[in-house]
Order: C-alpha cells, then structure tokens, then sequence
C-alpha cells in the first residue's frame, strides 16, 4: 500500500483503470480515519470550463511511471459519487460513495470514515 508521503507527491499525474484507458488527473488522497491510510482518490475529469472530482478506491492500485493504476474500470469510477472541485465529501455522502464500490462501510453515525490529506 501506499504511504501518504508518498502519494501526495502524485498530485497532477494521471490515474489510468485497470485496462489501462486514462481517467483524469490525481486530485487528493482520502485517508481511513480509523487506520490512517490511504483509502481513496479524488480525481479531476471533465472540460476545462466543467469540472468535478470523483472517488476511486485505492485498494488493488498500482504505481507505474507517471501514472497510478485503479483496480475500477473507467465507467464505473466516472458514474462514482463526485464533488466540485472546491467542494468536500459531506459525512452524510460517505456511504454512497462505499455502496457504489460495493464496500462496507462500517463507521457510526457520528463519525467520519474518510478525511483529506
């Protein structure tokens, strides 16, 4: 996995899906607040004048020269629950982001599961 260091430093590079088919440009790592690692992506796709950041997983990614690698195809992270570019992922949002990559969710009402780094 990685390391919030290091994957900051990602910032601007492409995000490519598993079949290789380019998606956008890395935005910001979400971290697990429970665990402090990295959870997911937030990646810029759209026209200049229309843009929104969307989430992908980063379970099953990969680094490769200049890009990093999602284990989604490129459909599914484009029909993924998206913000604005100056927006935030609300608390009351995280659970659909988590249902739509069919992943268990587990926090409590009260509390937040993912936090920008």
């Amino acid at each position: 996995m990685f390391e919030v260091e290091d994957i900051r430093e990602w910032r601007g590079h492409d995000v490519i899906d598993a079949s290789g088919s380019k998606i956008g440009e890395l935005e910001a790592v979400y971290v697990d607040t429970a665990t402090d690692r990295p959870s997911f992506v937030t990646i810029k796709i759209g026209l200049p004048t229309r843009q929104r950041l969307v989430f992908a997983p980063l379970a099953g990614a990969k680094v490769g020269p200049g890009h990093i690698r999602v284990d989604q195809a490129k459909k599914q992270v484009k029909n993924a629950p998206s913000i604005d570019t100056d927006g935030e992922l609300l608390a009351e949002d995280e659970q659909a982001l988590f249902d739509h990559y069919d992943l268990p969710y587990g926090a409590a009402p009260s509390e937040r599961r993912l936090a920008r780094r």
